[in-house]
């Protein structure tokens, strides 16, 4: 509804009490019709269902949202509709739950007589209850059924403008009126390390000599050391392996000692050392340098290295690339031969060496802007930051530590002090272990509760369903989600932060069309003040197996915030071919005002980034072209030769990236072109900086940077060629 020549909004407040204002309302039962009742007389709901999750409508006015209605305001916020009587609002409960009421809290604009409707499926309804004389005011429906979905068929307004709900609340009972318990043990694959554990070293050791080159294997672990120190140790981190330390800043957990990653495996080459992780300790490496020697999809977070930090194999052989963040290095991060790095609102005591393309931003001591020679690109802080949550030990128990939002951050956010954000005990998590279907973690979600998935590999039947606002979805070891059958391995609701961290989509057999959504289509909620982060999120398409998805990552949440991700179509391993891993699209971002901090996309059959939403900025972007492609036709974009890597669309007029660079490798056809590796609108808000195209030993060539500007690259030298500023 309109608000301007609009009445006084909310006649009667609502109550804690429900109570109806509406009156006696008709309840013909042969006529399937049930009664409106006061709330001391109606039937005791057990639980509210519908706060947070998905609902949409017939129609909206204005900023007047269907989520609006659901949020759980029930005096600030509503939904409204065009001034017409068949209008409908409707909410997504994540799942079928048998129904006890409903309660309409009516702006000025209620519905004189309406329907409850229930559905399965969001397409076949079926009529709970109807609704007559309403007076507006309170509405405390009772029903009697069941359904996954609940409308409000508007049949008659009441007034002359629409229909308005300041909130819809669905109660009931899920799963059968059971109930899911929180918290509990971490399940076998948790290694919990206390000062006296006995024969620490061995228990690394052997998960090491596992783990070391099982690149595409199940196993999964993660090592969690209570805060204390531990002498002597050298703990060798191998595919699918998290290292962290419980305590609230690094300084609590002390390793006299070092967290090693080397290339011994694959004979002295680090590029593939995937998928692992170490957060949330201090280490006194032996020799004074620590020995940190990953690719993509391996994290660097909450650290603090008493000396310094050596992110080249011991052979000093080729390297692809990794991410620190919330760091301190006390000595010189010694790059050497990574191709490209990002460093985020840390503090570090030095950097050797630039390769391609080396970003910081919010770090401290990182050297200054220089790109192209050396290929630093610098900002001084990072525009919004959010940590990762973490698990923690205190009071003797284990909670997650939340961290806050920053904005304009520089430095760590524990060096000076203790970090700011919330601690929930694991009592309001749901830990979710191996064997756990789809259908129960939707039932844990839906009670309400967060998720915490152990070290496993998880085969989800249906969507895993994330509608409550403030929803941590964590994942320990590299925990990993399989979609069977083509569904969409996990969607987000238009809510406020939403938190996913620590986990790995791995696509499924049968094509699905998105592996991960952040927000439904046309969501539209405002939530700068509270973003969703996607963090240590990685996704592969093939590479353990046949796997297929038309999309990976659909971002249309607006604000939300993408921060280190790999996102990837295999090139090597198991069920690997131009059609075998067919995977046309990396990530799609459909939002305004996203941000991505740490952004490695590579492989995939079309676009690997597409941009459409508005003020959108990246920070780091890391990508190779797909090797596989067989010829030229195989690429060709109309006129155009090859997709670009990162693709701002013509309709956005504002859009910034720093530090991005593109690389081709086209092993099956060497002749092969692409016109560019990334293509942008010539508009004046849209605008680059630090761009690079690399062709690796001549296999393949760009023929320039962006759109038509930047010189192609040439040869078999594996020069890049360089764009400073765009435009």
């Amino acid at each position: 509804m309109s608000s301007v020549g609009s009445p006084p909004a909310l006649r009667r407040p609502a109550s804690a009490v429900r109570r109806t204002t509406v009156g006696t309302l008709v309840a013909a039962l042969a006529g399937g019709l049930l009664a409106v009742v006061p709330a001391t007389t109606a039937s005791a709901a057990p639980a509210l269902l519908s706060q947070g999750k998905t609902a949409t409508a017939s129609s909206v006015e204005g900023p007047f949202t269907a989520n609006a209605a659901v949020d759980g305001d029930l005096t600030g916020t509503r939904w409204a509709s065009d001034w017409t009587d068949n209008q409908w609002f409707q909410v997504d409960l994540g799942q079928s739950a048998t129904l006890s009421s409903a309660v309409l809290t009516w702006e000025t604009a209620y519905g004189k007589s309406y329907e409850i409707q229930a559905s399965d499926n969001g397409t076949d309804w079926r009529t709970v209850t109807t609704v007559t004389g309403g007076d507006g005011g309170t509405d405390d429906v009772v029903l009697s059924g069941t359904g996954r979905y609940v409308r409000m068929k508007g049949l008659t307004r009441g007034t002359a403008w629409g229909y308005s709900l300041w909130e819809f609340q669905v109660y009931g009972t899920t799963g059968g009126g059971s109930t899911l318990p929180g918290g509990g043990d971490l399940g076998p694959n948790v290694h919990v390390i206390d000062p006296s554990t006995p024969n620490v070293q061995a228990q690394l050791d052997s998960v090491f000599q596992q783990q070391e080159s099982a690149q595409f294997g199940t196993g999964r672990h993660a090592f969690l050391f209570k805060p204390g120190t531990y002498n002597g140790l050298n703990a060798q981190i191998g595919f699918y392996t998290q290292i962290a330390g419980l305590g609230l800043r690094p300084d609590d957990t002390t390793i006299n000692g070092d967290v090693t990653v080397d290339a011994g495996w694959f004979n002295g080459n680090a590029t593939q050392n995937f998928w692992r992780g170490a957060e949330g300790l201090a280490l006194n490496p032996v020799n004074g340098t620590d020995r940190w020697a990953v690719s993509q999809a391996s994290s660097f977070r909450r650290m603090h290295v008493k000396g310094g930090l050596n992110l080249a194999p011991s052979g000093y052989g080729w390297a692809s690339g990794g991410y620190i963040a919330d760091s301190k290095i006390d000595g010189q991060v010694g790059n050497y031969s990574q191709q490209q790095w990002y460093t985020r609102d840390s503090s570090i005591g030095g950097w050797s060496n630039s390769v391609w393309n080396q970003v910081f931003s919010g770090t401290e001591g990182a050297p200054a802007q220089a790109f192209p020679e050396p290929k630093y690109t610098t900002l001084d802080t990072t525009p919004v930051s959010r940590e990762k949550p973490y698990l923690i030990w205190e009071d003797n128990q284990y909670k997650v530590f939340s961290p806050a939002k920053r904005t304009n951050a520089r430095g760590t956010t524990w060096a000076n002090g203790t970090p700011q954000g919330e601690k929930i005990p694991l009592s309001q998590f749901y830990v979710v272990k191996p064997g756990t279907t789809a259908a129960t973690i939707n039932q844990a979600l839906a009670q309400g509760l967060h998720l915490l998935f152990t070290p496993g590999v998880y085969h989800v039947d249906q969507t895993i369903t994330v509608n409550r606002a403030g929803t941590i979805v964590l994942g320990l070891g590299l925990a990993t989600i399989i979609p069977d059958n083509g569904v969409t391995a996990m969607r987000v609701a238009d809510v406020d932060g939403v938190r996913l961290a620590g986990f790995l989509v791995d696509a499924g057999q049968v094509n699905s069309p998105t592996l991960l959504e952040v927000g439904p289509q046309n969501a539209s909620a405002d939530h700068a003040a509270n973003p969703t982060t996607v963090q240590d999120v990685y996704v592969r398409v093939g590479g353990a197996g046949a796997g297929k998805a038309t999309t990976s990552i659909v971002v249309n949440n607006d604000d939300t915030i993408v921060d280190h991700t790999w996102v990837w179509r295999a090139d090597h391993g198991d069920g690997v071919g131009w059609e075998t891993n067919r995977a046309d699209y990396g990530v799609r971002v459909n939002g305004d005002d996203v941000l991505a901090t740490g952004l490695f996309v590579e492989h995939f059959n079309r676009y690997d980034v597409e941009w459409f939403g508005d003020r959108g900025r990246t920070i780091f972007f890391q990508n190779e072209k797909a090797y596989d492609a067989p010829n030229q036709a195989a690429i060709q974009n109309g006129t155009t030769k090859g997709y670009a890597a990162y693709r701002v669309d013509d309709s956005v007029t504002t859009h910034e990236g720093w530090g991005l660079g593109s690389y081709c490798y086209y092993n099956v056809d060497p002749t092969i072109r692409q016109d560019h590796g990334f293509k942008a609108p010539m508009k004046p808000g849209v605008r680059f900086h630090g761009l690079l195209t690399v062709s690796l030993g001549g296999n393949g060539q760009f023929n320039h940077v962006i759109n038509d500007t930047g010189a192609p690259t040439e040869g078999t030298a594996t020069v890049p060629s360089t764009v400073v500023d765009y435009p």
